[in-house]
């Protein structure tokens, strides 16, 4: 019973454990489980992404979420602003319509 070495299947997690930090850290620290399985499959693994999902929290490896872009001028959520002061937006010929210091010629 005092038997220490490991299993096969210990081995195989160490394995897979110290395959799935190698390619996290390739990436920089942004793959997650979707793509480090990808990788693991061109490497000859055969391991499914969930069991990749769960040996990358044991090792507490967690990729970065992409970013929605962000847009600065969301267009259709608010209606546009009365033009109180009238200005002219629409010139007859180019440098013909100018204005200095706010006020409108």
């Amino acid at each position: 019973m005092g038997d220490d070495a490991p299993t096969a299947r210990q081995r195989r997690r160490a394995d897979l454990d110290a395959e799935i930090t190698r390619l996290f850290e390739a990436s920089g620290g942004t793959y997650g489980s979707p793509r480090v399985t990808q990788d693991l499959h061109e490497a000859g693994w055969r391991v499914s992404q969930n069991t990749v999902g769960a040996r990358m929290v044991e090792l507490g490896l967690s990729g970065r979420r992409r970013r929605k872009p962000r847009s600065l001028t969301r267009q259709g959520k608010r209606p546009a602003a009365p033009d109180l002061v009238r200005r002219k937006f629409a010139a007859p010929a180019a440098d013909v319509l100018w204005t200095c210091c706010g006020a409108a010629m």
